[in-house]
């Protein structure tokens, strides 16, 4: 099989890499937590459950994403299930999005991700305001910007495992 110049045939993802990748974001979630409280940093457990569900949604999905929501709703001290129906909404459009988006360049894929952020978002700021909580400061908003932003260096780390050797030999199975 010829494939166009600049993409390879990757590898099968390892189960314990994708639920490594899940439980380092959220850690990252966690420390940045804990070094600042700025609202308008990116949201590193829905980009990767956004990748992997594009990549993997046979493995990664709607379930997993509801749970990681509440998980973080957990973590944040946040009205419950505020996270869990944000990642459930992000989820589902990702798994009905996802041979679509993977035709795509990276740029390309970056413009298909953001609404599915920035629907995360509005979901959670939604909530956030019927419960009485007032709505998020302006600059608030430029988390699903910045999260989308993250889509290609998360990309390129994610897929590392699963790229083949560019100069293969006999002795090398793959």
């Amino acid at each position: 099989m010829i494939l166009p110049r600049g993409q390879a045939l990757l590898l099968p993802a390892n189960p314990a890499f994708i639920w490594g990748s899940l439980a380092a974001a959220f850690v990252l979630l966690v420390l940045q937590g804990q070094l600042t409280a700025a609202a308008w940093l990116p949201d590193w457990v829905a980009l990767v459950l956004v990748f992997w569900t594009i990549h993997q949604p046979l493995r990664i999905g709607v379930g997993v994403a509801f749970v990681a929501g509440l998980c973080v709703d957990v973590h944040q001290g946040v009205l419950l299930g505020q996270h869990a129906l944000a990642y459930t909404a992000m989820g589902y459009l990702a798994v009905t999005l996802h041979r679509r988006v993977l035709w795509f360049d990276l740029r390309g894929q970056t413009l298909h991700v953001l609404p599915l952020f920035g629907a995360a978002f509005g979901v959670q700021a939604l909530v956030r305001l019927l419960a009485g909580h007032g709505a998020p400061p302006a600059l608030a908003w430029l988390a699903p910007l910045l999260t989308a932003a993250l889509w290609i260096p998360a990309t390129w780390v994610l897929l590392a495992p699963q790229r083949r050797a560019h100069d293969p030999d006999e002795t090398r199975p793959l």
